[in-house]
């Protein structure tokens, strides 16, 4: 029997599903995992046993050990790289003047790339800006650009229901466009304050009255 665990890890909170032999990792505890982009560390949420990883389970990656107190130490490290280097990206992009927002910044665990996350109304030529990155923090650079909801995913912060965490911080793994049939099918009124979470677009829990038949004896939606 295979152990597989289900683990949450980057600012983007990546879920996917890691081998982790003979490792005894329990849900909650934080793992070294080996990704696509490289050596990460991310927190258990799930675990299961598989007899063995099937044909469309063959790029499923592997979880490395346990974190050390060591490995935590440098989880810390890295969150101050961020800043300096969130610090160091806004001041090179107010000195080449391009508009673009910077949303986040995130290195790699393991160092080997840090991506900068930034929202723009439009296509940005960002070449020179990647050099000037480059030649300050000696790491490969990788520029993504975001929309207004993978910002609020990022971001995190209250959902404005008030019950907790925003959706897609919390548990959405693909945020969706919301129509605005889903609006009118629970005769909500369009009220954009009262029907925009906090990246001004429509709730993503719009979608969840939508999405599932309604029983007889269901509660109504919140409104």
């Amino acid at each position: 029997m295979l152990e597989v665990v289900y683990v949450r890890y980057g600012t983007a909170k990546i879920k996917a599903e890691f081998v982790a032999s003979q490792l005894g990792l329990r849900v909650g505890e934080r793992c070294v995992i080996s990704t696509d982009r490289g050596v990460e560390l991310g927190v258990v949420l799930n675990n299961r046993q598989v007899e063995n990883i099937h044909f469309a389970d063959a790029r499923i990656h592997k979880a490395l050990r346990k974190a050390t107190e060591r490995d935590l130490l440098l989880y810390e490290k890295k969150k101050l790289r961020e800043e300096s280097a969130y610090r160091l990206c806004r001041a090179r992009i107010k000195a080449r003047k391009l508009k673009m927002k910077l949303s986040r910044v995130e290195y790699v665990f393991d160092g080997s790339r840090v991506i900068f996350y930034f929202t723009a109304h439009s296509r940005i030529d960002f070449r020179v800006l990647v050099r000037d990155l480059a030649r300050e923090l000696k790491t490969r650079i990788e520029m993504r650009q975001i929309g207004a909801r993978d910002e609020a995913q990022i971001l995190g912060g209250l959902g404005s229901c008030g019950t907790g965490e925003n959706c897609s911080t919390a548990f959405l793994t693909e945020l969706r466009s919301v129509p605005v049939r889903a609006v009118k099918k629970q005769s909500l009124g369009m009220n954009p304050n009262r029907l925009s979470g906090t990246c001004g677009r429509l709730k993503c829990c719009l979608n969840f009255e939508i999405e599932r038949p309604r029983r007889d004896d269901a509660p109504g939606s919140c409104s």
